[in-house]
């Protein structure tokens, strides 16, 4: 498989899929081996334009791709996973992993008796602006912590799941990602009904850091923000600009029996302007070869972060 190019069948056609189906027709060293959406004629016309079969059913078509990449709607994840897995090892399905906690932990288990190959769509961690800030904060003295802000208007195509699983997920992932395990989860939200539009956390991790996480779909404004608190200097990282300012205490004495007086220096960090879908289907493709990255979002990163996107729901209905 390493000198071939890997087939890979993308499932589920919808806005995100048609992303995926736009990196991985350009992705070099991958071949599209199959289009599916449950709308046929969706299929047919995306097929026919990547000179692909397009289908509504997976029947037939799982013998002729290496790997296969799951779009499709949060409740059919688990479902998929199951129906791929008999003929395919190497699985990318976006996040989250499953809808609820009970099937992403079938899934877990599946996946480990299975030998399966897979990767949750945890995008953020591809997005360059978050690369460059773990970078930072691995050589910070000491964080403390980290505050997460994601926002979005209501969108009417997000109809089966709430702004925990939606957005907040994603955070709660960097959370993990950048300060470790968690030991405790508190939480307050506001719900429409059955559905949390909005919710806030507080983790505070293994290791004494602390994260506090906002995400609402019911926000005017469309913010994707993280901010670190450390002993030696604050850190802005603006996620959409993909842009990382470090604050630091600069300490300027005066003559002698002079008060001194203490200044901020900013210092602005560059950051590559990579495609994070691109980076991420990258990794996938790397992965499918068996050049698997240690922090590459698997199946324990997607049950890890629906334990605790469970007790932030949970908490927000008490």
């Amino acid at each position: 498989m390493n000198d071939k190019p890997i087939r890979v069948g993308l499932v589920g056609l919808g806005r995100m899929g048609q992303n995926h189906l736009r990196i991985l027709s350009m992705l070099k060293g991958v071949e599209l081996a199959f289009v599916a959406d449950a709308d046929a004629a969706v299929a047919s016309r995306h097929g026919a334009t990547h000179g692909v079969p397009g289908v509504s059913s997976l029947d037939g078509v799982l013998d002729s791709a290496d790997a296969v990449v799951i779009c499709t709607p949060t409740v059919t994840h688990a479902d998929y996973i199951r129906m791929v897995a008999g003929k395919v090892r190497n699985i990318f399905v976006e996040k989250p992993l499953a809808d609820t906690l009970e099937q992403a932990e079938r899934v877990a288990r599946f996946a480990a008796e299975q030998g399966l190959n897979v990767q949750v769509g945890f995008i953020e961690r591809f997005n360059s602006a978050v690369q460059g800030l773990k970078q930072v904060l691995d050589k910070s003295e000491r964080v403390i912590s980290i505050d997460f802000t994601r926002t979005n208007k209501l969108s009417a195509r997000i109809t089966d799941v709430d702004v925990v699983t939606d957005l907040m997920i994603h955070d709660i992932d960097l959370a993990l990602y950048l300060n470790g395990a968690a030991r405790s989860v508190a939480a307050h939200g506001f719900a429409h009904g059955e559905m949390i539009d909005f919710a806030s956390a507080l983790i505070t991790h293994e290791n004494g850091r602390f994260s506090r996480i906002q995400a609402s779909r019911i926000t005017e404004k469309k913010m994707r923000l993280i901010e670190a608190t450390c002993a030696d200097m604050f850190v802005d990282c603006e996620l959409l600009r993909k842009e990382i300012i470090i604050s630091r205490k600069s300490e300027i004495r005066q003559a002698e029996g002079q008060p001194y007086t203490i200044s901020a220096v900013q210092e602005a960090i560059e950051v590559r302007p990579q495609e994070a879908l691109l980076s991420e289907l990258q990794a996938f493709v790397a992965s499918c070869r068996g050049q698997r990255p240690a922090d590459l979002p698997g199946v324990e990163a997607g049950l890890a972060a629906m334990q605790i996107s469970d007790e932030i729901q949970k908490a927000v209905a008490a």
